[in-house]
């Protein structure tokens, strides 16, 4: 990801705090094989005097960060044994490294999220290094260097070797440990930024309110349906808030057409699907539809109609033996054609409605009404999709028709919402559509897009910085992990003797182990 971003410059001489003359600075840029990097020194100063001016409240806040620190090498290590070893297959099950997943469809525009993202969570690491550096004995940057290691970007800080190696160890780990508290802190800064922005964006945008199309994929079922700036209302009836809701819907109407389909039986005639959905439809339109003939795997209607059947409709409140009219009521299978447009407008009945009946009852129909459910395929679904178009016209006037009482606004409402019914796979439906739960309480193109943006920036920006702690708590080659354990294992006299030989040890195993268990993320993301 970054590769060393603490590197402690030594010279090839004695240093002095006042050299005795001055040396020409490296070049600026560095071209090796796969690797490639710009050195920066005009913050050098800039950087010392904040750090020095501020010394007394960031050696405190630093000194927070070593304990932190510490305890995140201690934590992240158990937690990649733990995945290494256990039946884990993935980190995203603690919510660590989440972005991996989807990376094989990752289009041009999250490949642009993804490089702010680490410049950004790089530059706030590298930040806290050479605060914390000037910070604490006066420790000046020799430069500040962006690299692009194969295809990774990155940075580093390169700070003078020999005073660093002079300093108390304490103050040693403050510098160290800059780095993973600060992404830490930058981490927490991102969820509460995305926790507070509906009430930051509440003057400008309704949020979670109903969810507004952004996009509809032309390979989309809806594609034509639903448009750019449509908000959808409900499904089947259950009123959606946000994206979530629309997810954890469509799971459910899923799950229950999957529990239809695996209870079919294919030696019958097709059932009413979807788990007897229902309108309470009277017996004159009943009367008026076209019967059809329907033979297994086939079910035809004329003239763009539906077909539906007469089904059983229990209710509690009514004995069993009590039929509707003209026992219209008790001839379950009976099937006719009607328009789909105008049976959705009716009362729902049965048991297949996902919103829950009172007085222990699924039937709502009255002795001269009908419980009708469509015929479907088995496999495909039957849903209510509620939606409204806050943009138009005559959306406008229902708006202005509330506050002055119009006669005509029942009129302008149907013109305001619409209904339709999508069969088919609720799977395909709920992928191929892009929502957001904020809509501009003025109309505005680019407007309905900027939230958007910014929960995927404050999203991307937290996992790559959360990342970025995590990689360099570990005991690794070439990673702050590396000078935070030779430091820590400094304080402990017992092992002096043997001291680099525990080190080394240490981060082979915390190397190897680290290789591994990337590896195996890798392969079960890609593979």
């Amino acid at each position: 990801m970054e590769g060393r971003r603490l590197r402690r410059y030594r010279r090839g001489h004695a240093h002095t705090l006042l050299p005795l003359r001055s040396s020409p600075p490296p070049p600026n840029k560095t071209l090796l094989c796969c690797y490639y990097d710009f050195k920066i020194y005009v913050f050098n100063d800039p950087l010392f005097r904040f750090g020095r001016k501020h010394a007394t409240f960031l050696r405190l806040w630093f000194s927070i960060g070593v304990g932190f620190s510490l305890t995140a090498l201690l934590l992240a290590t158990l937690i990649l044994l733990w995945h290494l070893f256990s039946g884990s297959k993935t980190l995203g099950s603690l919510g660590i490294f989440p972005s991996l997943s989807g990376l094989r469809t990752i289009s041009l525009a999250d490949a642009g999220l993804f490089v702010f993202s680490t410049l950004l969570s790089v530059s706030v690491h590298e930040f806290g290094h050479a605060v914390a550096a000037a910070s604490s004995d006066g420790i000046k940057l020799e430069y500040i260097a962006v690299f692009i290691a194969l295809l990774f970007p990155g940075a580093l800080v390169a700070l003078d070797y020999d005073l660093l190696q002079a300093l108390p160890r304490f103050t040693a780990l403050r510098i160290y440990c800059a780095g993973v508290w600060h992404n830490a802190v930058f981490c927490a800064v991102c969820g509460l930024i995305l926790f507070l922005l509906p009430f930051i964006l509440f003057p400008v945008y309704v949020h979670a309110e109903s969810p507004l199309v952004l996009d509809v994929a032309s390979s989309s079922p809806l594609y034509g349906v639903l448009s750019s700036g449509d908000v959808i209302v409900s499904l089947d009836g259950i009123h959606i808030h946000d994206e979530q809701d629309w997810r954890d819907m469509t799971a459910l109407l899923g799950g229950k057409m999957l529990t239809n389909l695996s209870n079919s039986d294919y030696s019958k005639n097709f059932e009413a699907f979807g788990g007897r959905k229902g309108y309470c439809s009277p017996h004159s339109l009943f009367e008026e539809g076209m019967k059809i003939m329907c033979s297994y795997n086939q079910s035809t209607c004329s003239n763009e109609l539906v077909a539906f059947e007469s089904i059983d409709c229990y209710n509690s409140s009514k004995p069993k033996d009590m039929a509707g009219h003209d026992g219209l009521q008790n001839k379950v299978g009976s099937k006719t054609c009607l328009n789909a447009k105008e049976v959705v407008k009716l009362d729902k009945c049965g048991d297949g409605w996902i919103k829950a009946t009172t007085n222990g009852t699924t039937c709502m129909c009255s002795q001269d009404e009908s419980c009708l459910s469509p015929v479907q395929l088995p496999g495909l679904i039957w849903v209510e999709i509620t939606y409204s178009r806050p943009y138009s016209s005559e959306c406008l006037q229902l708006r202005r028709s509330s506050y002055s009482n119009l006669n005509n606004s029942d009129i302008v409402e149907q013109n305001c919402v619409g209904t339709f019914v999508f069969i088919g796979d609720v799977t395909s439906m709920v992928h191929t559509v892009q929502l957001t739960a904020y809509w501009p309480r003025w109309n505005s193109a680019f407007g309905a897009y900027l939230p958007k943006f910014l929960e995927r920036c404050l999203i991307c920006t937290f996992h790559v910085s959360l990342t970025l702690a995590l990689l360099n708590s570990l005991p690794v080659y070439f990673l702050d992990g590396e000078s935070i354990l030779e430091v820590t294992l400094c304080d402990f006299t017992s092992l002096s003797p043997r001291r680099r030989k525990v080190l080394q040890i240490c981060l082979f195993g915390g190397t190897s182990i680290s290789i591994l268990a990337f590896l195996r993320i890798f392969f079960f993301n890609f593979y």
